[in-house]
């Protein structure tokens, strides 16, 4: 008896498995990281204002937005400006509770570096812009930042 069989075909190996979790996990890793995350429906219009001394705001999780300006709905809501806080309308007197909301989701420590931010059309009435700095003011959030566009330079 011959302890070699020249006949027989070889069976190709199985095409191996072991990294397959790995490249999953680092095709989820990718993905997490440059997903980028809904932020609001608009619903007014908004054309910020040009300005030539702008700075970026570092950490942008910090920063709770209200949306001022004219509704893009205008048979529904009007033609006069109106407050979007997140995803709906809101009052002036609406104002304080979200932002003590948006202070309750943050830890203790980070709470006097939170930033409001007003993103307000360039064609807004500033009695409304008024309103809300006075209803931020009750609640004392006094770190307020005015959201603009970058004034292109002309040589």
């Amino acid at each position: 008896m011959s302890k070699f069989n020249k006949g027989k075909k070889k069976d190709s190996p199985g095409i191996s498995t072991a990294s397959l979790p790995d490249i999953v996990f680092m095709l989820l890793f990718f993905f997490m990281v440059t997903t980028v995350m809904r932020e609001v429906d608009l619903k007014v219009k908004l054309e910020t204002p040009e300005a030539t001394e702008i700075e970026k705001i570092e950490n942008k999780s910090l920063v709770s937005y209200i949306y001022i300006g004219e509704p893009y709905d205008t048979k529904k809501f009007g033609t006069s400006s109106r407050i979007q806080l997140n995803d709906q309308f809101a009052k002036v007197q609406d104002v304080g509770p979200y932002v003590e909301q948006k202070r309750s989701e943050v830890d203790e420590v980070l709470i006097p570096k939170l930033i409001t931010s007003m993103k307000v059309d360039e064609e807004t009435k500033m009695g409304i812009v008024t309103d809300v700095k006075q209803e931020l003011r009750k609640v004392q959030a006094l770190k307020i930042n005015y959201a603009t566009r970058e004034r292109l330079k002309s040589e």
